[in-house]
């Protein structure tokens, strides 16, 4: 049934919103280019088009930094125009989900509800949702029982490790590793390995494309401009200097999920053993991660396909199914 209500997944590198009128998620680039300090020139999938390729005189920027708002103004102008869009320019007053991060301070949460509240979009309730449990509902594990369960959430910037149990969060850390960094390891690795310069674009074009490379036992082709000459070059790129270059990040977030195990009370490790890890987010498919951790902590690992999308879908969940109403945490539940 629609309803009158929005669920924003507030990612660093997208943002995911859920529309109760039309019952939808969309994804967009969470992105923004200014020209001239103040005009907004372009916003989401088309501002990405321009990054690293920008004039001086147009800024393009993520609002968004390890998983906190960095930049409200250009956040709350965000949001309000992939909102304008979802509603064919005409907003109406709705009620707001949003998840926020577990392990950040309440500052930064309370710019979750303030982005909201200051950006003239209308809102009549604003509910915060912890990240991880809209994440769980996502991935329809039912987190209201007494059973444990580990999720890790591997995003663009930030890997976040949770135990969950009894509709609540037991444990949870986060961690500045995730996409964004496995992409400056290849950009490293390929200027110290070949001498030659590339952008973040083609660095994740490579990282994304790697299963695929493996597969096919291919090199990775990319374009970018020597060093020593300064010239544009095409660069063959083997899939295991690729893998050398990620190993550090994927060895920092295995080691954490084993600082959560080691701190996780025993009942609720038994129940972790017997259900495995659930691994989900942005970046959690790239490479062999999945399987490292496997092989580290000796647990199975139950893999999601649509990772990027679990918490908006949760959010959805929330938001249709009285049952999960629990799971809201309410900072103000209205605006005067």
């Amino acid at each position: 049934m629609a309803t009158s209500t929005f669920g924003i997944d507030l990612g660093t590198y997208n943002i995911k919103i859920y529309n109760g009128f039309r019952e939808t998620i969309s994804s967009h680039k969470n992105i923004i280019a200014v020209q001239n300090r103040h005009t907004i020139f372009a916003y989401g999938d088309e501002a990405f088009t321009m990054y690293e390729k920008a004039p001086s005189n147009i800024v393009v920027s993520f609002p968004l930094v390890n998983g906190v708002i960095a930049d409200i103004h250009h956040m709350q102008s965000l949001l309000k125009s992939f909102l304008l869009d979802e509603m064919d320019g005409n907003l109406k007053n709705a009620d707001f989900y949003i998840s926020v991060p577990t392990d950040i301070t309440d500052v930064e949460k309370r710019a979750f509800y303030d982005l909201i509240k200051e950006s003239n979009v209308r809102a009549h309730n604003i509910y915060t949702v912890e990240k991880a449990i809209a994440d769980a509902i996502g991935l329809n594990v039912d987190i209201s029982n007494s059973q444990g369960v580990l999720i890790v959430n591997v995003g663009y910037e930030t890997t976040e490790i949770s135990i969950l149990s009894l509709g609540g969060i037991v444990l949870s850390k986060l961690i500045k590793i995730g996409g964004k960094k496995f992409d400056d390891s290849i950009k490293n690795i390929v200027r110290k390995e070949y001498n030659l310069l590339i952008g973040m674009k083609t660095a994740e074009r490579v990282k994304i494309a790697l299963s695929e490379l493996k597969a096919a036992d291919s090199d990775a082709v990319v374009y970018g401009r020597d060093i020593v000459t300064g010239l544009p070059v095409e660069r063959n790129i083997p899939t295991n200097l690729v893998e050398k270059a990620m190993s550090e990040h994927f060895d920092m977030i295995i080691d954490n999920v084993r600082v959560i195990l080691e701190r996780t009370p025993p009942e609720l490790a038994a129940d972790i053993y017997r259900k495995g890890i659930f691994l989900t987010g942005g970046s959690a498919s790239i490479g062999n991660l999945h399987e490292l951790i496997a092989r580290s902590t000796g647990l199975k690992v139950n893999f999601s396909s649509n990772g990027e999308g679990s918490v908006a879908y949760g959010l959805s969940q929330i938001i249709t199914n009285e049952r999960f109403r629990g799971a809201i945490s309410t900072i103000r539940n209205s605006i005067e």
